[in-house]
């Protein structure tokens, strides 16, 4: 079997990265690069393993079509700081009642009458109108409301402490802030547009947009987005093999991380903080209480 012809079985049979790379036992981002057609000549044993998942000789079922998992916290943590882990705080939950449609704008019927929600396309989504932000999520287009000024406050601080820091490091990640196109799974039904986010593989950097997961994502809530982001774009972002993960609530001055390679567990931090920042083991810290020294003229008006 081919690499073109495991793409094709791939949008058959609507699986993710993720679900391939469990079924073949194989690393995320090995799974996207092959099958993206980053790496040109994958390693037979990688072949093998891809292709076993595609002719179903793995003995494992996939997940359902038109279900996600959803994240939901067990428990409302009251402490400014806190960590907490899947058994005691945090938890991932196979929910089929639980479906996209959910969170759709009606604002889309402007734009879009042929289609239903769920079968859109990366060619839909580069035809809407250029004026206006959207999102592409599992073949769902997202219509996403003007930004506030806190919220563009924020993701431009959040912007200048990871450049200074890479630049000071002479690092060669690359630190972008939205509007950013975002191939998130390297298929034709996920484009997102994150917040602020850090590629550190140049390879994912192209012209038109990044293909693949970034390293570091953040997504400051808005009361438009918040679901989604809290939620969908949380699991979205887990099962892409984003290393790791900021939601910033302006509202209740609170900053949730996930490093989703150290499990499920996740710390949230105050805007009394500074954050450190898990994909630069540390190094690197966000200091919110400038960042809200800064910008707290916006939260009087």
């Amino acid at each position: 079997m081919t690499i073109e012809e495991m793409r094709e079985k791939k949008k058959e049979f609507g699986y993710s990265y993720e679900q391939i790379a469990d079924l073949a036992g194989l690393p995320v981002g090995t799974v996207q690069k092959v099958l993206g057609g980053i790496t040109k000549s994958p390693r037979y044993a990688t072949v093998q393993a891809l292709q076993k998942v595609f002719e179903g000789k793995s003995g494992r079922k996939p997940m359902p079509q038109g279900t996600v998992w959803t994240a939901f916290p067990l428990k409302d943590p009251q402490a400014d700081r806190v960590s907490e882990t899947s058994a005691s705080g945090y938890g991932y939950d196979y929910d089929k009642k639980t479906h996209v449609d959910d969170m759709v704008s009606e604002a889309l019927s402007e734009y879009a009458v042929t289609k239903r929600q769920g079968e859109y396309t990366l060619e839909d989504y580069l035809a809407l109108p250029e004026d206006r932000r959207f999102e592409l999520i599992d073949g769902v287009i997202y219509d996403m409301a003007s930004s506030t000024l806190i919220h563009q406050a924020v993701c431009g601080r959040l912007l200048r402490y990871f450049d200074n820091y890479i630049i000071e490091n002479h690092g060669s990640c690359m630190a972008f802030t939205s509007p950013v196109d975002v191939q998130l799974d390297c298929d034709d039904r996920t484009i997102v547009e994150p917040d602020v986010l850090i590629v550190c593989d140049p390879s994912k950097l192209h012209r038109e947009r990044v293909y693949g997961a970034p390293d570091l994502v953040v997504e400051v809530l808005s009361p438009s987005t918040s679901k989604k982001d809290r939620s969908l774009k949380l699991t979205k972002y887990r099962r892409a093999g984003v290393r790791e993960y900021w939601i910033v609530d302006p509202d209740q001055k609170r900053v949730f991380v996930y490093e989703f390679e150290k499990g499920d567990s996740y710390v949230i931090y105050s805007f009394e903080d500074s954050v450190p920042v898990g994909i630069y083991d540390g190094k690197c810290k966000v200091d919110f209480a400038q960042i809200y020294e800064e910008i707290r003229i916006l939260y009087d008006r």
